[in-house]
């Protein structure tokens, strides 16, 4: 498997690293959360743009608070992230304003990395992925299911397209419903890790999918998420818990 720099960490070597949500809804609650984050020394923080409505309608705005969490967390590697509605997000955007929002994440370089969900058009997609590029902006390519877990063949098939479209890390989080699901999901994840270069990011949500969060590492995954405080997702460990767990798997 490939390795990735995302500025001064690397996926797909050693541990799965740690990113911690930053879910602030205003300025106050972003730069306060920052600093809390950066307190707890993640390997990268994850900016949930949705969140924040009055920036999503303001890129003045976006670009300003962006700056100035930059210079919170120093040399924090910053995955910028809109989450829409569809895919568990809080704010419902039309497919062209989010993805002209993606562009301008890409063309100011908000972050050090981008999230771009799979299922938007495709060639604006592929246009996005190469202008990300270009800029020296990596591309963590997404897709999530609040629902179910899809089965087998289709979790392997969409991981696969996200790298077939140059995402350099592949994303897919589902809801699980049982074990099974679970191992559905893990059996995937390593299908698909030995399949291709780019590294792989999994996970189960829900209570069921915690143990995904925590032994990733042994079928593929090469990032969690964890909280310092407030969570993004359902079954989100806190980064206390996840870096005991990794250190105890360790091998």
């Amino acid at each position: 498997m490939s390795t990735v720099k995302i500025r001064n960490i690397v996926l797909g070597e050693g541990l799965p690293k740690i990113a911690v949500p930053n879910v602030g809804t205003n300025e106050e609650e972003i730069f306060s959360s920052a600093e809390r984050i950066a307190i707890a020394k993640p390997d990268l923080m994850e900016w949930r743009i949705d969140y924040y409505v009055a920036g999503i309608q303001d890129n003045t705005k976006l670009i300003a608070t962006a700056k100035k969490l930059r210079e919170i967390v120093d040399d924090l590697p910053i995955l910028i992230t809109f989450r829409t509605k569809n895919e568990g997000g809080v704010l419902r955007l039309s497919d062209e304003i989010y993805l002209n929002l993606v562009q301008t994440i890409i063309e100011q370089r908000l972050g050090d990395a981008v999230d771009i969900e799979l299922f938007h058009d495709e060639t604006r997609i592929k246009e996005l992925v190469q202008m990300a590029h270009n800029y020296n902006v990596i591309v963590i390519m997404s897709n999530h299911d609040f629902e179910k877990v899809p089965p087998k063949d289709v979790i392997e098939f969409r991981l696969k397209k996200m790298a077939e479209m140059g995402a350099d890390v592949a994303k897919l989080a589902c809801m699980p419903h049982s074990a099974k699901d679970v191992l559905t999901l893990l059996d995937a994840t390593n299908e698909v890790h030995q399949a291709i270069d780019q590294p792989l990011i999994t996970m189960a949500m829900g209570d069921i999918g915690k143990v995904t969060r925590v032994a990733g590492q042994l079928f593929g995954s090469s990032l969690s998420f964890g909280a310092v405080g407030k969570t993004s997702a359902p079954g989100q460990l806190s980064i206390e818990d996840l870096r005991n767990t990794e250190s105890y798997l360790a091998f």
